[in-house]
């Protein structure tokens, strides 16, 4: 049997794959450079006889860069779309003060225990220094 040379090219996130529809471009990102295009020109003969051509064309790439944004902006996982939900949703929508405070899970768990081995500790310091005191006044007495 003979080998073939031939290697099959896998992506290492088999998620991250899309398939290439029109110059390499994916079906979404085709879809959104025909609609910015579209935009771009109609703005383009609808200003170009008002503000001149170097207006129209800022206007053009003004008009045409949301539709692309839409198109071709990923950002973990998530498309432009996704991406301005998110912020709305989270900066405009929820208006509650978040408060950074501590919070130490192992000190709310042990707490007993570390209350009672205080307690314990006092108790056993007093006892110490009775028998201190006590061994003092028997060198001062010697």
């Amino acid at each position: 049997m003979m080998k073939s040379n031939f290697e099959i090219k896998i992506n290492k996130e088999i998620r991250d794959y899309t398939e290439s529809i029109f110059f390499g471009l994916s079906l979404r990102q085709s879809i959104f450079s025909i609609i910015a295009c579209a935009i771009a020109c109609g703005l383009y003969f609808l200003f170009k006889e008002r503000f001149g051509t170097e207006v129209t064309s800022w206007l053009c790439m003004l008009g045409a860069a949301p539709f692309t944004a839409f198109g071709f902006i990923k950002f973990q996982g998530m498309y432009t779309e996704d991406i301005v939900k998110m912020a709305i949703s989270s900066f405009a929508l929820s208006t509650r003060n978040l408060i950074n405070a501590p919070f130490n899970l192992y000190y709310e768990i042990l707490e007993p225990v570390i209350k009672q081995s205080r307690k314990e500790s006092i108790v056993h310091d007093k006892k110490l220094r009775k028998i201190e005191k006590a061994q003092q006044r028997k060198n001062k007495s010697a």
